[in-house]
């Protein structure tokens, strides 16, 4: 799970993992943790996304199956540089076809971009021979939007 610092990342992945709101702080480093969702059993590496850590992402590619990537959608001062280095990660040989689920988080506070902007501003239209990917609005604290996004890869990690 990837995104820039403050998008909601650990907050996603502890919602997913006990179901519930735990407080945290930046993540220096990763957090890993197992997510059991339906079926299927996620190893969730949760990688810290300050700009000192962003360069070490590419250490974690290996064997991934699937990309989360998480934006606030909230702040839009920084969308751009979520999109670069989106788009970095996804042009990285070792994520070549992997499926992306990108959640546009905090869809509680005033002014997120809906899901549609994000896809349009993140310039992945037209994208989906390469690659399948999906954009599904979030507010993790709430715990919305968080099934239907694993619904939505559970379905295409089934497919592969």
């Amino acid at each position: 799970m990837l995104g820039l610092d403050a998008a909601g990342k650990t907050t996603i992945l502890y919602r997913l993992q006990i179901g519930e709101v735990v407080s945290t702080i930046p993540t220096i480093g990763f957090n890993v943790e197992t997510v059991q969702y339906k079926n299927i059993q996620f190893q969730v590496w949760d990688l810290g996304g300050q700009s000192s850590i962003r360069p070490y992402w590419r250490c974690y590619y290996a064997n991934t199956q699937a990309i989360i990537y998480v934006i606030d959608a909230a702040d839009t001062d920084r969308l751009a540089t979520s999109r670069a280095e989106l788009l970095t990660m996804l042009s990285e040989e070792e994520l070549k076809g992997v499926p992306v689920l990108v959640f546009a988080n905090k869809q509680d506070v005033a002014g997120a971009l809906k899901p549609g902007e994000i896809s349009e501003k993140l310039g992945l239209a037209g994208g989906e021979k390469e690659r399948q990917w999906s954009v599904r609005g979030s507010c993790a604290t709430k715990g919305e939007g968080l099934e239907e996004g694993l619904d939505w890869l559970v379905n295409i990690i089934q497919k592969s």
